[in-house]
């Protein structure tokens, strides 16, 4: 049913997907690159090609030239740039803000706004919800965030919005991409194509970065000045703790794989 009121979470999910379409469609990239490009998982890539998920409103805006206009412009900012993970998220929220905008064509809201189909018969029905929730939660924040990034005046305080608005877009991707692999019975993944080897050189990249930080940087700033830094050392933490359990658990022991256990489905 067509609703004027679709929230901004919803033109996120919908600015992805209308992008990674102009990417594979319009430039010709691998469903792989795209995804590189915009920052998001294979799966979730896939599921927006084959229209596995939202269907409804990702075939309602495609037939408005302008939409399209707006997510092929996104699409070539990201093939010509040359680093463009870096300002993938940033397009992609100002995308969303303004097809959000009023004048835009009306959406038909998705059930629940799960931002893609659950599994039918999960094999934990009360960690199904969870994944639902959280889903919407994300979601909820993304659309705050764009709010007061939008709000904000000043470049540095948005930055800060926008930020953390990435990171929710980026956790509810994440989630939808778990519940994607539960629905085909998989309990557990290990990393392909991916070396120890690769991750040691990360790792010493990483530290040395951080070696050739100045001491007492933080000191010299205030304010949102400090938050920002903050929040760039709360990343390079986070990375070391990635790395660090990518190759404790991460990666199929040595000359062979692990098997992947499938879910038991409940008839």
């Amino acid at each position: 049913m067509p609703s004027s009121g679709a929230s901004p979470a919803l033109w996120v999910q919908l600015t992805q997907a209308l992008v990674a379409r102009e990417l594979v469609d319009t430039f010709g990239l691998p469903a792989r690159r795209a995804a590189e490009l915009l920052g998001l998982a294979p799966s979730a890539i896939s599921q927006y090609l084959s229209g596995k998920r939202l269907r409804g409103p990702l075939a309602h805006a495609s037939t408005h030239e302008e939409v399209r206009r707006v997510a092929r412009v996104v699409a070539q900012r990201l093939v010509s740039a040359e680093h463009p993970s870096d300002i993938a998220p940033v397009l992609l929220l100002e995308a969303a803000r303004d097809l959000s905008s009023a004048g835009r064509p009306p959406l038909p809201i998705p059930p629940a706004m799960t931002g893609g189909e659950l599994p039918a018969q999960p094999v934990n029905p009360e960690f199904a919800r969870f994944l639902r929730a959280r889903i919407t939660l994300e979601q909820t924040a993304v659309a705050d965030c764009m709010r007061l990034a939008q709000k904000s005046r000043d470049e540095l305080t948005r930055a800060i919005f926008r930020q953390i608005a990435s990171d929710s877009l980026r956790h509810a991707e994440i989630v939808a991409s778990i519940a994607s692999y539960l629905d085909r019975g998989l309990h557990r993944t290990v990393a392909t194509g991916i070396t120890r080897a690769d991750i040691d050189r990360l790792i010493a990249k990483e530290h040395e970065a951080e070696s050739r930080t100045a001491p007492g940087v933080a000191t010299e700033l205030g304010g949102v000045l400090a938050i920002l830094w903050e929040s760039m050392e709360s990343d390079e933490r986070k990375h070391e703790v990635l790395l660090a359990r990518l190759l404790e658990t991460g990666l199929p022991p040595p000359g062979r794989p692990i098997p992947t256990k499938r879910a038991h489905r409940r008839g």
